[in-house]
């Protein structure tokens, strides 16, 4: 069948590139000529493990356009996989939804199936198929599906291919079956509910890991003061099957497109009915706070940034991604060069987009060794197995006063037993042979 993805971003691009792979003729729509272009040649517009070779090998099943009238018009199934942004009231900016309906209302020519993959507020796909009926140019049916999606950055194309779920949110049987058919060649199990329930499952999935990172944030931060480890126990915690281990490595907060938008959405969404989930709102202040841990943790050592080198490893919000959407290092970064900190930063994907933020107030390193060349301190912001597995020796080596604080539990403590070094990381003993003879 024809099938068209309206969006090339994360979700429309690796949706398109995944049903292609299937055996589906995809046709993949974006406003942006640079992008289509790229993506004729083969080149994803975007960081993403796996994308570029899997679309390579299937372009034969794909077509790259700006022209919606034409992916639209006579295909089978179209999916909409643009951005819902977040306004500045937490709520969903549906406007790129809209304007996707637009064109689909003006252009197609058959009876066709529209499915919703963009996370929107519930209720939203009962509007957008009014909209499409009230809209649509010429006497043909059409439908709207909730197909919410459930992939990670870094980890996108294998989450599409073998996800853990596929939700299939339909108000019409005959178009629930239409969906099962599109994925009848995926490796995951398939569900059909209601719209309504497609929508909130999306929402409450992404907000209940959301609320498990902030609550293991919090164990961290008072197993600090009280003596714990919270590596412990979050081992011990994660070995109940009823909790399970997966979400509950402290940190320092979530960042991304999704955790932080969803989190907020739903927050507004419910008190724009009159309710609250105070749950989720206390993830959020949570995560908000937790961002500046590692700020907190450096005024024990030193009392301003004036005058001091600074390394950070890692700008993306995690790794296996080139985006900065909410990454602790976009809130902290500003602090260290506002009080007078040299920042030297590293990261092997991310420094391309950093810059449109700090082209040159910032200096940029090709290695990890040059970031902590002279350095007073070292901020980690992100994981990058980069950072995991270099030689921690390196710290004392290169830096002028080897003081890391790890905003992501990096390395065991005992990597450290020959080191001078402090080590201060989240929810765990600060490890100090800064001054220890041996």
């Amino acid at each position: 069948m024809k099938i068209a993805v309206a969006g090339t971003g994360y979700v429309g691009l690796v949706t398109g590139v995944c049903l292609a792979s299937k055996g589906n003729q995809v046709w993949c729509v974006d406003v942006d000529e640079t992008k289509v272009e790229l993506m004729k040649q083969g080149i994803s517009p975007i960081y993403e493990p796996g994308l570029s070779e899997l679309m390579k090998e299937h372009m034969d099943a794909l077509t790259f356009t700006t022209d919606y009238r034409s992916a639209y018009k006579d295909a089978d199934v179209i999916f909409i996989g643009v951005g819902t942004p977040e306004k500045k009231d937490g709520s969903a900016n549906l406007a790129y939804v809209y304007t996707v309906a637009g064109q689909i209302a003006e252009s197609i020519e058959k009876d066709c199936i529209v499915v919703v993959k963009s996370t929107v507020p519930i209720g939203t796909n009962d509007k957008i198929e009014n909209f499409l009926r009230a809209k649509v140019r010429r006497d043909v049916n059409v439908f709207v599906a909730s197909n919410p999606e459930f992939l990670a950055q870094g980890t996108a194309v294998r989450d599409t291919l073998h996800a853990s779920r596929i939700v299939i949110g339909v108000e019409n049987p005959e178009a629930g079956e239409v969906l099962k058919k599109v994925y009848e060649n995926f490796d995951a199990p398939k569900m059909v509910v209601n719209r309504r329930s497609a929508e909130m499952i999306k929402y409450a999935s992404n907000d209940f890991l959301a609320l498990k990172i902030s609550y293991i944030n919090e164990i961290a931060n008072l197993c600090e003061t009280v003596g714990a480890n919270i590596e412990d126990v979050s081992a011990g915690m994660g070995m109940d099957p009823r909790i399970g281990n997966r979400f509950l490595n402290a940190g320092i907060g979530y960042g991304g497109s999704c955790f932080p938008k969803d989190t907020k959405a739903l927050s507004w969404l419910a008190a724009f009915n009159d309710k609250e989930i105070k749950t989720i709102k206390a993830a959020i202040e949570v995560n908000d706070s937790q961002k500046f841990k590692l700020i907190k943790k450096a005024k024990k050592y030193y009392d301003s940034f004036e005058g001091l080198t600074v390394a950070v490893l890692g700008l993306t919000f995690k790794p296996g991604t080139d985006d900065l959407r909410e990454a602790p290092s976009l809130v902290n970064i500003p602090i260290l060069l506002e009080d007078g900190a040299k920042v030297k930063a590293w990261d092997p994907v991310g420094v391309a987009n950093y810059k449109k933020y700090y082209p040159t107030e910032i200096e940029y390193c090709k290695t990890i060794d040059k970031a902590l060349e002279d350095a007073d301190i070292c901020f980690i912001f992100t994981e990058w197995p980069d950072v995991k597995n270099m030689d921690v020796a390196l710290f004392e080596k290169k830096m002028k006063c080897p003081i890391v604080l790890d905003g992501r539990n990096c390395y065991p403590l005992d990597a450290f037993k020959d080191v001078h070094i402090i080590y201060d990381s989240i929810g765990r003993p600060v490890v100090d042979y800064l001054y220890l003879d041996r």
